[in-house]
């Protein structure tokens, strides 16, 4: 009687320890990330947004108006270095699926990345005295993008890791939207850049020219960047668990990328961040329109101080428009109503109260091309929170459809096509700069000359408002075909509930067989 009594205590005592991994085992129902573990991640990407505005908006007004390259010559070696970058990508996304190490599979490449962007970068932001040829100055470009878009392919880690650090949707969802306003002060040492270029100069008397302003700024930028990776290292941890070696060896590489390029919300995105990312052709002309068409880079800093007051409330608003209408709907909404802005942008013109060479007409013209910018940037946060939780979909999707939940897998694949598509914009962000017929012009001191040409200030405007108002408009039409949302969705993550609890179930039973078979031998 007393020999029952225990095997019904002991049946039970298993029964709730099941209940209990199987309640661990909800994503709807565990919190996984500690206090000082967000405030790294956080950290980390505090570091990389730095770096990436840094770079994104300063290295082709660089290279071009003090390196000395042409449009059409920046362009093609974006062009040839992408296509390039997209096979590197894939090979960089199967190594690291396949890693395995103390650490984890993502955490290592934020310190092993970092030797090699970091010089890359300088590299960039240089112009050494014995490059004296043209062909000299291409090789030192090549170089230098080479080796920092090789560095990123490793480094570039941190936007998946994401994915892995929690299995809680809604928290994976509100560490999205926490990442995304933390990113936004990311944009505050690099927008200082245009005050010292202007100032610099003049309070030296030009014995620190505007390129060494430049390359000052990008060894902070390298340093802060570099520091917030280690320390993200050492404290951010991953939890999804890992196939084994075993099951890794299962899944050949070729499989591996018929199942990724299968995936149909994935291959939709592809199309989505190609023209989310077109906008970038218009944004490179940034620096272009600001010295040229309004007389001074730090106008557009001033600009920029009023128009990103927004953002630190549409990310908080983001994720519950995304509860209310769906990541995708809100995803559409955004890019239209960005279309429309930009569009009305342009027929507004950028001089509304006369040309930019009075006081009077600098602050009005400012201020209403800051207003009006305002309004066309309302979206941006929005689209980047949308974007991130689309990531999340489709990386669910891959799970339940083909039983695989692999980032790598997935995001070698998307990082194929989104380097084909940048190779794309890159050519374009190059040879748009020679079709509105602009070269570069300098005064004694090496500093760049206003532009006078009312055609390639036309030009300008163009690249400035219309392009951005095309990229805007095609996001939002292509997200119409991406089919993970509503009804579908809400079933496919109770699906997914349901076979992790299976799977938790099985687990646990094959882990109490051994102890039942040794309890009968005793007998």
């Amino acid at each position: 009687m007393a020999e029952s009594t225990v095997a019904v205590e002991q049946e039970e005592q298993l029964e709730n320890e099941v209940d209990k991994e199987i309640e661990k085992a909800s994503a709807q129902n565990r919190r996984y990330l500690r206090p000082r573990e967000i405030f790294a991640f956080l950290l980390t990407a505090f570091g990389q947004k730095n770096l990436t505005q840094f770079v994104n908006a300063t290295r082709q007004f660089f290279m071009i108006s003090f390196l000395g390259l042409s449009g059409s010559a920046y362009g093609t070696i974006i062009f040839i270095e992408t296509l390039y970058d997209a096979l590197d990508d894939s090979l960089s996304g199967l190594i690291i699926d396949r890693t395995r190490t103390r650490w984890g599979k993502m955490r290592p490449y934020l310190l092993l990345s970092t030797p090699v962007w970091a010089i890359a970068i300088m590299m960039l932001f240089t112009t050494p005295s014995f490059l004296e040829s043209n062909t000299q100055k291409i090789i030192w470009a090549v170089i230098a993008i080479f080796a920092h878009n090789l560095g990123m392919s490793y480094f570039g880690v941190f936007n998946i890791l994401l994915y892995d650090v929690t299995p809680n949707i809604n928290e994976r969802n509100n560490l999205i939207a926490s990442q995304k306003f933390m990113e936004l002060f990311g944009v505050w040492i690099p927008s200082l850049l245009p005050f010292f270029v202007d100032l610099l100069p003049q309070m030296t008397d030009n014995s620190v020219g505007m390129q060494d302003v430049y390359t000052g700024f990008a060894a902070i930028m390298v340093v802060i960047s570099a520091a917030t990776a280690i320390y993200g290292f050492f404290v951010i941890r991953e939890r999804v668990p890992l196939a084994s070696r075993e099951q890794m060896k299962e899944v050949s590489i070729w499989q591996s990328i018929k199942i990724a390029f299968k995936n149909r919300p994935m291959l939709v995105l592809q199309l989505n961040y190609f023209f989310n990312g077109f906008k970038s052709v218009g944004s490179s002309s940034e620096s272009f329109f600001w010295q040229h068409n309004a007389g001074k880079l730090s106008y557009g800093t001033i600009a920029g101080i009023f128009t990103g007051i927004p953002n630190y409330f549409m990310v908080p608003l983001a994720p519950k428009l995304i509860r209310k209408f769906g990541a995708r709907n809100t995803g559409i909404m955004a890019g239209i109503f960005g279309g429309v802005a930009y569009t009305i942008l342009f027929f507004i013109g950028y001089k509304p109260f006369g040309e930019w060479d009075s006081g009077e007409h600098i602050v009005l013209n400012l201020v209403a091309i800051t207003l009006m910018l305002t309004i066309c940037g309302l979206p941006n946060q929005i689209i980047n929170v949308v974007s991130a939780v689309l990531q999340g979909d489709v990386y669910d999707y891959g799970e339940w459809k083909y039983g695989v939940r692999n980032e790598a897998l997935i995001a070698t694949v998307s990082g194929y096509f989104q380097k084909l598509a940048n190779a794309v914009t890159g050519l374009l962000s190059g040879l748009v700069i020679t079709w509105v017929g602009y070269t570069a012009h300098k005064d004694v001191f090496g500093n760049v000359v206003r532009e006078t040409d009312s055609d390639v200030l036309r030009g300008f405007w163009i690249l400035f408002c219309l392009l951005p108002a095309f990229a805007r408009f095609m996001y939002g039409v292509s997200l119409i075909f991406f089919n993970v949302h509503g009804k579908f969705k809400a079933q496919m993550l109770e699906d997914l509930e349901q076979r992790r609890r299976e799977k938790v179930e099985s687990m646990n039973e094959e882990s109490a067989q051994p102890s039942e078979n040794s309890g009968s031998a005793d007998e």
